[in-house]
């Protein structure tokens, strides 16, 4: 069995303000953030890390930096990690601009693989791919990996490779700031064991068959 800790980044001064800011390097961590990035040593205290890889943007490595340290591993970076692009709407905060990026991310976990943001090149098929691919670097050689991403890129990411949950659970359940979901790839199928505090059973189903939220 293989372990992934998947971990929002933690607050900055963009998210304070609401801001789609998905640019490297992107925002640093506010002392809020700082303090959620030192808490992490705890909350994941009881959790087996092999090895810790962040996407290269700042806030990813600020958030991962103390726990690497605490735990006497190495920090790596995987470009494959990052946020997906906001295009035309970076660092725009309106309503509207969330809705379409969220909108559209979060679509590609339902199978709209095509969507693009607008302005941005990536596609749903190309996301998987690269996020696929660092997941995969990640455990290479390791059991139990923690990988600190990005809010969207979490969501749809770990929905929709997971069998336990249906393909709108990111639409439907947020990611706080050093929030943590957890996946268990189980005789090659990806279980969500933890979504923040939230348990996910392994095995329960519907009358349909179709996979408890």
């Amino acid at each position: 069995m293989s372990r992934v800790i998947l971990v929002r980044h933690g607050e900055t001064r963009s998210n304070v303000q609401g801001l789609l800011d998905t640019a490297i390097p992107g925002a640093e961590l506010t002392p809020t953030g700082r303090r959620q990035a030192d808490a992490l040593v705890g909350v994941l205290a009881d959790e087996r890390i092999d090895r810790v890889v962040a996407s290269p943007l700042a806030r990813t490595v600020q958030t991962a930096t103390p726990i690497a340290a605490a735990r006497g591993l190495d920090l790596a970076t995987d470009a494959g990690l990052r946020e997906v692009l906001a295009g035309e709407l970076e660092l725009r905060a309106d309503r509207e601009a969330h809705l379409r990026y969220l909108g559209t991310v979060l679509a590609w976990a339902t199978g709209d693989l095509a969507a693009t943001v607008p302005g941005a090149p990536e596609t749903g098929e190309t996301f998987f791919e690269r996020f696929d691919r660092a997941i995969a670097a990640a455990l290479d050689g390791a059991d139990s990996v923690l990988c600190v991403s990005h809010g969207a890129a979490i969501r749809a990411w770990a929905s929709a490779r997971a069998v336990n949950v249906p393909d709108d659970f990111g639409a439907e359940h947020g990611l706080p700031n050093t929030g943590v979901v957890i996946l268990d790839r189980v005789e090659g199928d990806w279980l969500v064991d933890r979504w923040t505090d939230r348990r996910i059973p392994a095995a329960e189903s519907d009358p349909t068959g179709a996979a408890l939220p």
